[in-house]
């Protein structure tokens, strides 16, 4: 999980955010739905996106998550293992 819980999360995001000028101008808003992998480390690698809205807000989405600090990583059976993530990422006018 992110370091503070899901309203940590959501904090970062808000305040780390650059909506795309080209996106502002044309009002292009939507859900970009993005996965990724968090690894034994807490890093975050492999970001890809799985739904897209416009190529600029995607471009973004992926800025974003991969400027997140290192995760808390999964446990399986008292082992640290990777797991895949999928986070909604909105953006908004």
């Amino acid at each position: 999980q992110f370091p503070g819980g899901e309203q940590a999360m959501v904090k970062f995001l808000s305040e780390n955010v650059m909506y795309p000028a080209i996106a502002r101008q044309n009002g292009i808003q939507g859900r970009v739905l993005c996965q990724f992998i968090v690894n034994k480390d807490g890093s975050i690698s492999d970001v890809t996106v799985v739904r897209s809205v416009d190529p600029s807000l995607d471009k973004e989405a992926i800025r974003l998550i991969k400027s997140m600090p290192k995760w808390q990583p999964g446990e399986q059976r008292g082992k640290l293992v990777r797991t895949k993530f999928t986070l909604p990422i909105s953006f908004r006018l």
